[in-house]
């Protein structure tokens, strides 16, 4: 309870009337910082509390996976994402984004629902789009022709990749009041949208050996419907911690401090 008290205090000085100086910032490739990312592989616990002092449940580990590569001859960026549910991977994703801009170059998912499965490909090069393996273009349901037109618009603008969130935010000019202005597409999904993410002060994370760690805190979108509030090191540009309020329930994403 203290740190939800804690928390709602600070996210008050985001507020209107409690910051006085907001500094927009439009994201894009001049202000950007690819050194800040990280090779290697991250994981994440998310789990799900209906209701505060509830029980946690649909558990899911995360595994992000970062690493230099070269793609059609140039330096690229790949992002490697497989998702778990208890034993079962329902979601993979492999990008491959421009080393300087990190703008998507190829986006690839794959998601079990329901006892079905969807492939996608995303070739931002070529502008061609499949879905399980047939040309998007050309299928004629709501859905597919949705994400086509989507993919349309994507091609037409600098966008960074939504599915990306946690490996972009470290690359974020941060300041204190600072409102990041992100042209936001996820692959496969609705068209690109820009998206207000605010830096609304600082918070202390302690972790192992009782390690004190500051972090930025990011937050996007308000209450009641839905707020995320993101806890990012200030040394290291990880995000470390997400918590996610919408209707009264709760969504968290954890970093995990050891790999296998």
């Amino acid at each position: 309870m203290k740190k939800n008290i804690l928390v709602s205090w600070i996210l008050m000085i985001g507020m209107p009337g409690f910051s006085q100086h907001n500094d927009s910032i439009t994201i894009n490739a001049s202000n950007i910082s690819i050194n800040a990312l990280r090779s290697g592989t991250s994981r994440y616990l998310v789990y799900y509390k209906m209701g505060e002092g509830s029980s946690r449940k649909l558990y899911e580990l995360w595994s992000r996976t970062i690493s230099f590569v070269t793609y059609n001859g140039k330096a690229a960026i790949k992002v490697a994402q497989e998702w778990e549910s208890n034993d079962t991977i329902f979601h993979t994703a492999s990008s491959i984004l421009d080393k300087k801009t990190f703008s998507t170059l190829y986006h690839q998912s794959w998601w079990k629902r329901n006892g079905r499965t969807v492939n996608s490909s995303f070739d931002f090069t070529t502008k061609e789009a499949l879905k399980n393996g047939s040309t998007l273009k050309d299928q004629k349901d709501s859905a597919s022709v949705g994400q086509w037109h989507a993919f349309e618009r994507a091609n037409t603008q600098y966008f960074l990749n939504w599915h990306l969130d946690l490996e972009t935010f470290p690359l974020f000019p941060f300041k204190d009041a600072a409102v990041f202005k992100v042209n936001f597409y996820d692959p496969g999904f609705g068209e690109p949208r820009f998206v207000a993410y605010t830096v609304i002060g600082s918070a202390m994370l302690t972790g192992f050996d009782d390690q004190k760690i500051d972090c930025w805190l990011l937050v996007h979108g308000s209450l009641p419907k839905n707020r995320e509030v993101f806890w990012v090191s200030k040394k290291t540009r990880e995000v470390l911690k997400l918590e996610q309020e919408f209707n009264g329930n709760f969504r968290y994403k954890l970093k995990l401090g050891f790999n296998e």
